[in-house]
């Protein structure tokens, strides 16, 4: 008995390995720390170059530089603006519909985002509009995130597929001819 309680006192006493026990704690907290700023860092950037793709092609709109205002002339638009989105084609959906200033009506909370499970799903809302109509144009792209099973990535993939969406929506007044 009395070698068991003098064994027992020295591995009270000793301090072997004490700090593999604090490393232990603390690496995993620092990690998802460090995943989840990386995480953030990536998603403001493609949500920058989303909403840049966006200006763009609302400029060529606004400009009448795009003769015919379509979803895939606006998509290749946007994709060629947004570079850091991957296969961004695929991976964006494109609503267009008409506002009445006078008459305001909000758009839908639920952006028309392509499903992962069912890419072929049917366009929501996408009308050319009439000459001097106020559109508004919003644009959806279901990106995944490089760390889903840590911090923030692990939060973020609330849509099908272990992805997010991000959405740019933007407005423009078609001219009159």
């Amino acid at each position: 008995m009395t070698r068991i309680r003098s064994a027992l006192r020295r591995l009270r006493r000793g301090e072997d390995g004490s700090s593999t026990i604090e490393f232990m704690i603390v690496l995993p907290i620092l990690l998802s720390f460090f995943f989840s700023t990386f995480e953030l860092g990536m998603m403001l950037t493609r949500q920058v170059m989303l909403d840049r793709g966006m200006d763009i092609a609302m400029r060529q709109v606004r400009l009448g530089a795009l003769t015919q205002v379509n979803q895939d002339n606006l998509r290749r638009i946007i994709c060629d603006a947004a570079l850091i989105i991957p296969d961004c084609l695929n991976r964006m959906k494109i609503e267009m519909m008409p506002v009445d200033p006078r008459n305001w009506r909000t758009l839908r909370p639920d952006p028309d985002c392509v499903s992962r499970d069912n890419p072929v799903t049917a366009q929501r809302d996408f009308q050319p509009g009439q000459p001097n109509e106020l559109m508004v144009v919003r644009a959806c792209a279901v990106l995944r995130p490089y760390f889903p099973g840590s911090g923030l990535g692990f939060a973020l993939v609330g849509q099908s597929g272990n992805a997010f969406g991000l959405t740019s929506t933007s407005a423009f007044v078609i001219e009159p001819s």
